[in-house]
């Protein structure tokens, strides 16, 4: 396992988890999914760390699916893929459930899995250059499992208008469709996200901050488990398909889909 991929440090009671693969736009595949899950749950056991900062090293937060990892899901069996859907299952209910507050400093493009990485954190900070987006759909996928947080978030409306559409929009739209907490320069974001985190690890009470995001977490997702349980379903049904091979087939060879 390449430990370098994700970087874990902690200062000040702020535990800081960096995506660390800039060469491939911190693309996720299975050894980083896995990876990042056990940076949070180092997190949650760390009694030096109060709050967590999720970021991520180079030009992109997250570009979404590793290229090499979309072309062995081609050729995966549907336990295969079920097993994979419950990893990212696992990672986003890992940020989701985690008994510190998770604010992630959005420092470049978030898209498909990347946005979903995102969506999950507690409260978001973007540069105004970031690009987010569900695109999904024009793969031949389903953005299944961060459906059912996205739809805890904003309106069914606009849920549908992403992640039907899979168009990438700019932070100004993500803030105004209640997808992310504040935009930031990027000269600033690094220091309003620290001030941020400072604030809540001095003038708040850890258990307080825990119990809050449990009872927010209880009361506007009760039947968040149910809903994963339908999309890691749906996810691993959905790779079998021959629109989804079509689709990253195409992606793969940079050919122009028309669907």
């Amino acid at each position: 396992m390449t430990e370098n991929l994700v970087l874990y440090t902690v200062t000040e009671r702020i535990a800081t988890i960096t995506i660390n693969r800039p060469e491939k736009r911190n693309a996720l595949n299975p050894e980083l999914v896995s990876l990042l899950t056990e940076a949070f749950i180092r997190a949650s056991e760390d009694d030096d760390a109060k709050v967590v900062i999720l970021n991520a090293n180079g030009p992109a937060f997250s570009a979404g699916a590793d290229l090499a990892y979309l072309q062995q899901l081609q050729y995966n069996t549907f336990e295969e893929n079920l097993a994979d859907s419950e990893n990212l299952k696992r990672l986003f209910t890992t940020i989701y459930y985690l008994p510190k507050i998770v604010i992630a400093q959005v420092e470049g493009h978030a898209i498909a899995g990347g946005c979903g990485l995102a969506t999950v954190c507690d409260i978001i900070f973007s540069v105004p250059e970031a690009s987010f987006g569900y695109t999904e759909v024009k793969l031949g996928f389903v953005p299944a499992i961060v459906s059912c947080f996205l739809m805890r978030k904003t309106s069914e409306t606009i849920a549908k208008k992403l992640l039907l559409s899979g168009e990438l929009f700019p932070a100004e739209k993500a803030l105004e469709y209640g997808l992310i907490t504040y935009v930031t320069n990027k000269a600033d974001i690094h220091l309003k996200t620290k001030e941020f985190a400072l604030n809540l690890c001095t003038e708040t009470s850890a258990n307080s901050l825990m119990v809050t995001k449990q009872l927010i977490g209880l009361t506007t997702n009760p039947g968040l488990e149910k809903s994963l349980s339908m999309a890691v379903q749906i996810n691993a049904r959905v790779r079998d398909s021959e629109d989804f091979k079509k689709g990253i087939s195409a992606f793969l060879s940079k050919e122009k889909l028309r669907w």
